[in-house]
């Protein structure tokens, strides 16, 4: 069985991001990260390689960087490294495409990505892969368990937890999980500075960059806020009713 996870690689959490002639200042950018919700869907790939002897097969989509995101991976466990080398910005289904591509070049039946990416959020990968390979999909899933007829996935609902029962070919989409994330030891890094990481472009997957693609104009700071306004004792109460109700439209 193979297993596929799509892996981003994003700013990390705590790194400062700036902007720079109208652009995301990328040089300034200290560290880069796998994507956080990913590194949940990499764990669960891990867990089913460690129950069942899954090949793990770490994809990416991105700039000749995001190759680190796939050193990561096999630095934890990942058996196999494939990265789609595109610099710039590329649509939502254009992406997808490109990756349920990826997906179907592998042989991959069973495919991991986390719920949302950390620098997006537009949670479109994971349901948008599904719908081009024509997969089942689970959401908001924090584990998985593989049985001999499908998978059992454990997820987060408004009125609780649910556990859903589904078939292969499938798509989970992850949110966090309760699993303890392993981390690398230094045997691992060193085999997966070793390990060969298969490159290819979106034309090797016939994949048109014009075809739903997207272009960037300009990144800008939001506005700033105007600053507050102060209102002391009982005689302000009027006004700062009308300005709830007029300005605020909050009664």
């Amino acid at each position: 069985m193979k297993v596929a996870v799509l892996i981003k690689q994003v700013p990390d959490t705590t790194a400062k991001v700036g902007i720079s002639n109208g652009s995301m200042d990328e040089a300034a950018i200290s560290k880069w990260s796998i994507s956080p919700y990913d590194e949940y869907a990499l764990e669960s790939a891990l867990a089913l390689q460690s129950g069942s002897g899954a090949t793990v097969v770490a994809i990416t989509l991105g700039p000749e960087r995001a190759s680190k995101a796939l050193v990561d991976a096999a630095a934890v466990g990942a058996d196999e490294l494939l990265h789609i080398v595109h610099d710039g910005a590329i649509g939502s289904l254009s992406l997808q495409k490109a990756l349920s591509k990826a997906v179907t070049r592998v042989g991959a039946e069973i495919v991991l990505a986390g719920k949302q990416a950390a620098d997006t959020n537009s949670g479109s990968t994971g349901p948008g892969v599904a719908k081009a390979l024509n997969y089942a999909c689970v959401g908001l899933v924090s584990g998985i368990e593989g049985g001999a007829d499908g998978f059992i996935a454990t997820r987060s609902t408004p009125s609780g937890t649910e556990r859903v029962f589904v078939k292969s070919p499938c798509v989970f989409a992850f949110d966090k999980g309760d699993s303890e994330l392993r981390r690398p030891n230094v045997r691992g890094i060193m085999m997966a500075k070793k390990k060969p990481i298969e490159k290819i472009s979106l034309g090797d997957l016939g994949v048109d960059q014009a075809d739903g693609d997207v272009a960037v104009t300009s990144v800008e700071y939001p506005p700033e806020k105007p600053p507050g306004q102060t209102f002391q004792g009982a005689d302000s109460a009027s006004e700062v009713a009308i300005k709830l109700r007029e300005e605020a439209n909050v009664i």
